[in-house]
């Protein structure tokens, strides 16, 4: 079982150019976003959040269920769906703005246990800014941690929402001794300060740095650092291609049973080549369609089992 902790929400993607341009509401959330992905590519997977009872809230776990993923942990609440305004610009990369005031998932509160069976525990994006629930997904991180389970962090920054940037930095170094990999996008990089080689010695067992179309980046402790391409495609936009990146590598290690410090460290550089070319090219698919629509197991074809 692997377990994605952290929000879920409504997308409202514009349909076209300028400020007024109409809205569709659309699935979302990048925990949700991991979920999805996951149960398509065909993991047991597990959500834990805290969703509303509203039509939102409800169309939201349909959507979880109808990729497979088990729902049955998450809380609910009658405070409202949060909601995120996304803006494209003319490369397909979306921007956002937040309506999370009062809204049900940060009221998340930390669960008694992991479902029966936890092998990793995924976690990232506003979960871990809005409080109170971001206390409660960091103590979630740290008691994992402290029992052996493998855990995926993705800051995932949303600048917007973080109303004090040098205590955020500060949070997100004290979080890397409970992380077993980290992901994270090179402007969240560059954003948060630091090098890969700072964070490794702070925790981690491996660091992946994405870089848009230019491909994917891992470090590891050893001094290894392999790379490659991003895959070429036409991008419609980019909602979800993270998301989709971090799934991937948690289906393809689940696949190799290498869901451990350890085995990170066994993995070498045909093992990571071929993780990474599986997260890159499951990330294309989603950029060439509208919308977080991470792929399903079949479209990836051979690459299905990395």
């Amino acid at each position: 079982m692997i377990v994605v902790a952290g929000e879920a929400l409504i997308d409202l993607v514009p349909q076209g150019p300028g400020a007024l341009a109409d809205l569709k509401p659309a699935l979302g959330g990048g925990p949700y976003n991991t979920a999805v992905a996951l149960g398509r590519l065909g993991s047991r997977t597990a959500f834990c959040s805290r969703t509303s009872d509203d039509a939102f809230g409800e169309a939201l776990l349909a959507g979880l269920r109808r990729a497979g993923v088990d729902v049955s942990g998450v809380q609910r609440g009658t405070e409202p769906t949060t909601l995120a305004v996304a803006t494209i610009d003319a490369a397909g990369s979306a921007a956002y703005s937040f309506y999370v005031d009062g809204t049900a998932d940060r009221l998340f509160t930390t669960p008694a246990a992991l479902p029966a069976g936890t092998r990793a525990v995924s976690f990232g994006t506003c979960s871990l800014v809005l409080e109170p629930g971001a206390s409660a997904y960091e103590e979630l991180m740290r008691t994992a941690a402290a029992h052996g389970v493998f855990t995926a962090l993705d800051p995932n920054v949303r600048a917007g929402l973080i109303p004090d940037a040098d205590a955020y930095r500060a949070r997100f170094k004290s979080w890397l001794p409970s992380v077993t990999l980290l992901k994270l996008s090179e402007e969240d990089a560059a954003w948060l300060g630091g090098t890969p080689g700072e964070w490794l010695a702070a925790g981690p067992a491996a660091v992946v740095v994405t870089r848009g179309g230019d491909g994917l980046t891992v470090f590891t402790r050893d001094g290894g650092e392999h790379s490659v391409p991003g895959e070429k495609v036409e991008v419609v936009d980019t909602i979800g291609a993270g998301d989709t990146v971090n799934a991937a590598l948690l289906h393809g290690l689940a696949v190799r049973d290498a869901l451990s410090a350890e085995a990170l460290a066994a993995l070498g550089a045909e093992g990571w080549t071929r993780l990474l070319r599986f997260a890159a090219r499951a990330a294309a698919i989603t950029c060439s369609r509208a919308g977080a629509e991470p792929p399903f197991a079949a479209e990836l074809g051979e690459s299905a089992a990395p």
